[in-house]
């Protein structure tokens, strides 16, 4: 049977609230880091207008139901048709992310020092918490837990007795460092420079596609099934007037 503890008030104020603000001026501090950092580039015109064919054609399956059917099908076939569709790419002449990169040193070199304003920081942190702050159960979630979150909510601590619902000090800096997104989003804005699982996710690659976010829009766009949606607003707006008019 798990086993209640008793948490110290002085773990409250000399680790679990240290650590959260210390994680947190780090995130800001590796924001404005990143700003002087990033070199300024103009944008490529084919991404843009890549991205502005996207868009449309995303608008039109989104209101593919409010125009006849006809209508629909000739905007359909200009965005996807196998000859000179804007959302056709021909096979071997979309471009290679990896190939781009490297041939763009400034892009080599702006992703490298993005990913070095990751990882330093963190290394340096998560040394720190391990040095000083491992061992302690730092706080408890009020709400019960399955065992499958022990491995997740207790790292570093090797007691089965414990219950699932206490943190660890080294799982609150991991809970913080992935959890932080929001409120960094609302001290520095939604396009900022902190999102650790978008960079994560970003360093398994070596580029974005432009092309696959035009064969992605273009399989979407031809297993749309239009259903125009004016027969159902006149019966609707037939059945509304009888209700007045009896």
């Amino acid at each position: 049977m798990a086993e209640d503890l008793v948490l110290d008030t002085a773990i409250r104020d000399w680790v679990l609230i240290p650590l959260s603000v210390v994680m947190v001026l780090i995130g800001i501090l590796r924001y404005f880091v990143s700003k002087l950092m990033r070199t300024s580039q103009l944008p490529d015109a084919k991404i843009v207008k890549e991205g502005q064919v996207v868009i449309r054609a995303r608008n039109l399956r989104a209101a593919a139901n409010l125009i006849p059917l006809k209508s629909f099908r000739s905007r359909k076939v200009y965005y996807s048709n196998e000859e000179n569709g804007l959302l056709f790419v021909p096979k071997g002449q979309a471009p290679n992310a990896q190939a781009q990169m490297f041939s763009d040193p400034n892009m080599a070199m702006d992703m490298m020092k993005k990913n070095l304003s990751m990882i330093i920081p963190q290394t340096l942190t998560f040394a720190w918490v391990n040095f000083f702050f491992s061992g302690f159960v730092a706080a408890k979630i009020p709400f019960p837990l399955t065992q499958r979150f022990r491995s997740m909510l207790q790292n570093g601590i090797d007691l089965s007795t414990v219950d699932v619902s206490y943190v660890s000090s080294r799982s609150w800096y991991f809970l913080n460092l992935f959890g932080l997104r929001g409120l960094f989003s609302l001290i520095l804005g939604e396009e900022n420079a902190t999102d650790d699982t978008q960079r994560m996710m970003q360093m398994s690659g070596f580029g974005f596609d432009p092309s696959k976010g035009l064969s992605a829009e273009k399989d979407s766009l031809d297993i749309v099934q239009h259903e125009w949606a004016l027969p159902k607003i006149e019966q609707r707006a037939e059945a509304v007037l009888r209700k007045f008019v009896g």
